[in-house]
């Protein structure tokens, strides 16, 4: 059964803090007394922001006196913090985008610890891998497709987020599979052109403005096209026998869309029934229901990255 990390299991659990009235030297007496990098920063019990080692050299390269600024005056406010139930990709995924060491962890807006980039590679080192991959890609052209580790798929990409870990020798009930993409505009107005859905709803800004949703959506059938995603990444062929959906909420057009899909019932054949859903970036669900799919075994012979990149990199995302 398929067990994903999370970052409460790398977590270190012992955070020091400090709070926004605390005097630079004072604070730096703390870090060096721990031997730490940075302090997270309380304000009534709840974190507002962190103070690292490279703050402390800013203010003594500014001439400032450490006896008389603060934390709050040179603290990252701009707090980002991961929920301790997050899946180790996914907070790799934000090291990488916010440019960050460490983060803090928070389950039911408390803290519980803190996570450092160096604590997620130690569990994911394939990642570093990856990442020369997708930085080698960015160096030539930003919106290069990869070559599959997958043989089912013909190419991936940079901005796409799989997590099915533990699959690769078949599927159990209680497996969870995710795939996480954003869709874009240029995603929804290629859907409307290939598929004739041009409702202003999806395509027309001052339209949209005017309707329920306050804003663009993207189409609900290229929503569930993220659970197809997650599925046909599943080990083998994957082919939809049917698909029973309820569409709860909007998609926003950028927005990053995550779709789950969590195996309830071996049916034998080798078929499955799976929970399926997808979440907007706030975690509202988008779309609930359940799919059922044959599992067929490939054509013999398939090998990974049956398109080759520079084919494949023509394609629009």
């Amino acid at each position: 059964m398929l067990v994903p990390l999370s970052v409460g299991d790398c977590m270190t659990r012992e955070v020091l803090t400090t709070t926004p009235e605390t005097r630079l030297r004072a604070a730096a007496r703390e870090l060096s007394a721990a031997d730490v990098g940075s302090l997270v920063v309380l304000a009534d019990g709840q974190p507002v922001g962190i103070v690292t080692e490279a703050d402390l050299v800013d203010v003594l390269a500014d001439r400032l006196d450490p006896d008389e600024v603060t934390v709050g005056a040179v603290m990252a406010a701009d707090l980002v913090t991961v929920h301790a139930d997050a899946t180790l990709e996914r907070a790799a995924t934000l090291f990488d985008r916010h440019g960050v060491e460490r983060f803090p962890v928070v389950d039911d807006g408390e803290l519980v610890g803190i996570v450092a980039v160096s604590d997620v590679a130690d569990y994911l080192p394939h990642l570093t891998e990856r990442r020369r991959r997708v930085d080698a890609a960015f160096e030539v052209d930003p919106q290069a497709h990869l070559p599959s580790d997958s043989p089912e798929m013909a190419y991936d990409h940079p901005d796409w987020e799989f997590d099915g870990e533990g699959t690769a020798d078949g599927l159990d009930v209680g497996d969870v599979v995710r795939f996480r993409k954003r869709l874009t505009d240029a995603d929804v107005r290629s859907f409307a052109a290939a598929s004739g859905d041009t409702n202003r709803l999806h395509l027309d800004d001052e339209f949209a403005a005017k309707t329920r949703f306050g804003e663009r959506i993207v189409h609900g059938v290229l929503t569930t096209g993220v659970v197809s995603a997650a599925l046909a990444r599943l080990p083998g062929l994957v082919i939809y026998l049917s698909q029973d959906l309820r569409f709860v909420g909007p998609i926003g057009v950028d927005d990053v869309a995550t779709a789950v899909c969590r195996v309830t019932e071996d049916l034998e054949g080798p078929k499955y029934r799976l929970d399926v859903a997808v979440y907007d970036e706030d975690g509202d669900a988008a779309v609930e229901g359940e799919s059922v799919v044959l599992v067929d075994e490939l054509p013999v012979g398939t090998e990974s990255s049956a398109v080759p990149v520079e084919e494949a990199a023509g394609d629009d995302d």
